[in-house]
């Protein structure tokens, strides 16, 4: 059998410290009145936020019936938008969708601490434009079920919540520092 010969001490590798993971700065909470009062506000603003997308959305337009389709495929009206000769009509639809869909990414974090997450976000953004569009599409004379709409609100809810979002949630909803 054949011995292991030990190294001399001085080509022997330096060990390592321990390494120790950079402490996080602890981030305290809002005072609870502020917290509340920012939930209050957030709260309000929200509702406010579906009487206005309910009057954009839900209104019925007669005069547009003949004009408006449904479209299931993802990207179909996107590049209608953009083949139009008036660029200014494909910024007004394009960026219309976009800032309807700004405030969920705020407000719904804030309202709703479980889904601070980006995707839950994202996820409960896309499930109520789709619920909007199923009740344009069913229900509202002139108004047409789109998919494109759907990505373009679930677009501008991503923008809100990396832009204001987090940060405010983060901000209301503090986790307190363990001890």
């Amino acid at each position: 059998m054949a011995r292991a010969v030990p190294r001399p001490r001085f080509l022997a590798r330096p060990r390592a410290p321990e390494a120790e993971e950079p402490a996080r700065p602890e981030r305290r909470p809002l005072p609870l009145p502020l917290r509340l009062l920012a939930m209050a506000c957030a709260f309000v603003f929200m509702v406010a936020f579906a009487v206005v997308l309910a009057r954009l959305t839900l209104h019925p337009s007669p005069a547009s019936e003949s004009l408006t389709h449904t479209n299931l495929h993802p990207g179909r009206s996107l590049e209608a938008y953009l083949n139009q000769p008036a660029l200014r009509d494909a910024v007004k639809q394009i960026g219309g969708n976009v800032l309807l869909g700004v405030p969920f990414g705020v407000l719904v974090p804030v309202v709703a601490p479980r889904t601070r997450r980006v995707l839950r976000v994202l996820a409960l953004t896309a499930l109520v434009m789709l619920l909007v569009e199923f009740a344009q599409g069913a229900l509202v004379t002139g108004r047409a079920f789109d998919i494109d709409d759907v990505i373009l609100n679930t677009t501008g809810a991503l923008v809100g919540y990396l832009l204001l979002g987090r940060r405010l949630s983060r901000a209301v909803h503090a986790r307190r520092p363990a001890h």
